[in-house]
């Protein structure tokens, strides 16, 4: 069965795969660390860190917390959803409208 989440994350993977843009979905599954985002992504040298969400669902405390350590740490860390994912291609995009892509 497929969840409300897991076609949040197949959206956000299918533009990534669009732009060609380098991704993982690092497997925890307490081995790693809590809170890590669901996707990690590289274009042209930027860290993209991907939290995907369902809905109206909400990123819990620790997810924030890496989030913030990413932005603060120069990465560029994006929640998307079924509502916002243009956001993720219109950041996409703009490699390409600055000659980067």
């Amino acid at each position: 069965m497929t969840t409300p989440e897991k076609k949040v994350k197949d959206k956000v993977r299918k533009v990534l795969a669009e732009y060609g843009v380098y991704n993982f979905m690092p497997a925890t599954h307490g081995y790693g660390r809590s809170g890590v985002p669901d996707i990690i992504a590289c274009c042209n040298g930027r860290f993209i860190a991907i939290e995907t969400k369902a809905g109206k669902g909400t990123t819990t405390t620790l997810q924030e917390r890496e989030l913030n350590l990413i932005r603060k740490n120069g990465g560029v860390a994006m929640v998307i959803n079924e509502e916002n994912i243009h956001e993720l291609e219109q950041y996409l995009a703009s490699f390409d409208e600055e000659g980067r892509g």
